[in-house]
């Protein structure tokens, strides 16, 4: 049984007492693995996303170069994994200041950029939405769907070799809340459901004739394994919007393109979402969605309780707590045991930590957090 056959089986709960770490969902502040190399002596190959995957035994899971984005073309991602696309906006510094800079980031926001962590999350001032002039006016210049940038000039020859992998390929499908929340901010969206709900409305259609005519481009040349949205609709506390709000506004077009997906064979459908998202998981399961990560456990996220609740109908990504691995072999060791001899036995869970490894952990508690998660796994079959 190959890689893809596992990743299949897993997901759909077919096979049990596996172990599987799947490439994709294992994230990595770029600081951190520069701490590893320059002050711990890891091996420099580690700087390279693909070589880090490859030197900690990950198993590959290729994410089809297909910009779905409407961010921006191309934002912050390097070949092999999606060509040099051109950004919605040019970044540009418009203000330098002692430990900030001002900037015009790749979707147009207006935010302030810490020279000492720039790759950390900036302080975001103002959005390139704030009205219906500005929304056609956006959607009209930057956000063709049939724009040839959107795939790659190599797209024929991988899929050539797509066609007979032995490893699972996946696809982002877009969103209905973040990609809205990156265009108007967060505060601005929230208020607009109430007071310009027909504009909402509009984005929302537009978003899903958008995500259709791409999912419809990809399915002619090749059907990925799974595919995945982006919201990020949670915070530590709930969901950023009602239900009765994802209901009007999201859950209609997530089932129109979750059934394109599911009559064209592919049902695993995932949904990155930080924060508490356990409101929205029953909404999501309506909509069609099988899925979910990376499960926050600051958030309150809790795998074993998820899988006793949901059993074998919704898979599980995640929910490692990171700020273990920057304490002590032990907390990492009761961290483990707790949880993945359990997720593994039940089938359709995918190990991974609930967000991006921190600076704050060490190289040696990496590897030692790695080798103990295949040891339980071992003990596990």
């Amino acid at each position: 049984m190959n890689a893809r056959e596992r990743f299949l089986k897993i997901a759909r709960f077919e096979l049990k007492d596996e172990l599987f770490i799947p490439s994709f969902f294992q994230w990595f502040w770029g600081e951190a693995v520069h701490n590893w190399v320059e002050k711990e002596g890891a091996p420099r190959q580690i700087l390279d996303l693909e070589r880090c995957h490859e030197y900690f035994g990950f198993e590959r899971v290729e994410i089809l170069p297909v910009n779905m984005s409407i961010q921006a073309l191309g934002w912050g991602i390097d070949p092999p994994y999606v060509p040099p696309y051109s950004p919605l906006f040019e970044r540009r510094v418009i203000q330098e200041e002692k430990t900030y800079n001002l900037v015009i980031d790749e979707a147009g926001r207006r935010c302030k950029v810490s020279k000492e962590h720039p790759e950390r999350m900036p302080q975001w001032l103002e959005f390139p939405v704030k009205n219906r002039d500005d929304w056609e006016r956006l959607k009209e210049e930057r956000l063709d769907p049939h724009d040839p940038a959107r795939f790659p000039a190599w797209w024929e020859d991988r899929v050539k070799c797509w066609k007979n992998r032995d490893y699972p390929i996946g696809l982002g499908v877009g969103s209905f809340f973040g990609f809205m929340r990156s265009f108007l901010g967060l505060e601005n969206l929230c208020r607009m459901y109430y007071e310009d709900p027909d504009l909402v409305h509009d984005m929302g259609n537009w978003l899903e004739r958008f995500e259709d005519e791409m999912i419809k481009k990809v399915l002619k040349d090749v059907r990925p394994d799974f595919v995945s949205y982006w919201e990020d609709m949670a915070y530590k506390s709930g969901s950023m919007i009602s239900p009765n709000t994802f209901r009007e506004f999201m859950m209609p077009h997530y089932k129109k393109l979750n059934k394109l997906l599911r009559d064209n064979g592919i049902d695993i459908i995932l949904v990155d979402s930080d924060g508490d998202t356990r409101e929205l998981i029953p909404l999501w399961i309506e909509s069609g969605l099988s899925g979910h990560y990376p499960l926050e456990v600051t958030a309150g996220m809790d795998a074993v309780e998820l899988r006793k609740e949901y059993g074998e109908t919704f898979v599980l990504i995640g929910n490692i707590d990171k700020r273990t691995l920057s304490t002590d072999k032990r907390a990492i060791k009761e961290e483990l045991e707790k949880k993945i001899p359990f997720l593994l036995s039940k089938g359709g869970y995918f190990p991974a930590l609930d967000h991006f490894v921190p600076p704050e952990v060490s190289f040696e508690n990496y590897e030692y957090y790695l080798q103990l998660l295949k040891q339980i796994a071992g003990k596990n079959k």
